[in-house]
């Protein structure tokens, strides 16, 4: 069910910009179709929000004229705030709303979809400026020669829990794509070599990377490291949150 919302949410996506041409998004994106399943809408609207950058809300039918949104943000706009502001600043267009800084939910007649999408998108607009659809990605920097080691990962795994305003240390370097294949048609799945010489597994989660060519032999990544357990044997694997061509 993701996986076809998601292709029919990317589809529209790429309508909206055919249709704008060489005007921008809009800063903050809201989409919706009738026959969207309610319990994916939030992983929907995070696979959109990945790809462009802004803060996303998806919406599916909730019945008696009701439409239930999920929104995921991104740095710069505190969401919920976002549907604060929305609320008072047009009485009675949002039903009820609650969440945090990075994610929360609504609803609201579907009538006011329109009116909701122009006002959200003004808002995000005030709030981003020029920052509108960047991606950046900070880490903990790189780790050398002797520092993939299964002590550190065991540490950082005790460590957590891991959240909001407390993330997981996040690390970036370059590696050499000894391998790749996919995944259940979703996952990129890796053999990677460090500058040290050592080889590690990666994987990237929903990235498929059909853009990596035999021209790209290297990659930087920002990745977690964590440890993966197989039939007994543990390993060190990259958990890769970002991934582009050098």
């Amino acid at each position: 069910i993701e996986q076809e919302m998601k292709l029919e949410a990317f589809a529209e996506m790429e309508r909206l910009e055919a249709k704008l041409k060489h005007a921008k998004l809009p800063a903050g994106l809201c989409l919706y179709k009738q026959d969207w399943h309610q319990g994916v809408v939030g992983i929907l609207a995070s696979r959109v929000k990945d790809k462009y950058h802004r803060p996303v809300i998806v919406f599916a039918d909730e019945g008696n004229g009701m439409i239930k949104g999920s929104a995921r943000s991104v740095q710069g706009v505190h969401i919920r705030d976002a549907l604060e502001y929305v609320s008072s600043q047009n009485p009675g267009l949002i039903g009820k709303f609650g969440g945090h800084a990075m994610a929360a939910g609504l609803s609201m007649p579907q009538g006011n979809l329109n009116t909701f999408k122009t006002a959200f998108a003004d808002y995000v607009q005030q709030q981003l400026g020029d920052q509108v659809g960047l991606k950046q990605v900070l880490t903990d920097g790189e780790l050398g020669a002797g520092q993939f080691s299964m002590l550190l990962a065991d540490e950082i795994r005790q460590s957590g829990p891991w959240g909001q305003a407390f993330p997981e240390p996040l690390f970036d370097g370059v590696f050499k794509i000894l391998d790749k294949r996919v995944l259940k048609d979703a996952h990129l799945k890796m053999t990677l070599e460090h500058d040290s010489g050592e080889v590690f597994d990666a994987i990237a989660f929903n990235e498929t990377g059909e853009w990596i060519t035999s021209a790209v032999q290297h990659i930087r990544i920002a990745y977690k490291l964590d440890i993966n357990e197989f039939r007994g044997r543990k390993s060190i694997q990259l958990m890769v949150d970002y991934l582009e061509a050098v």
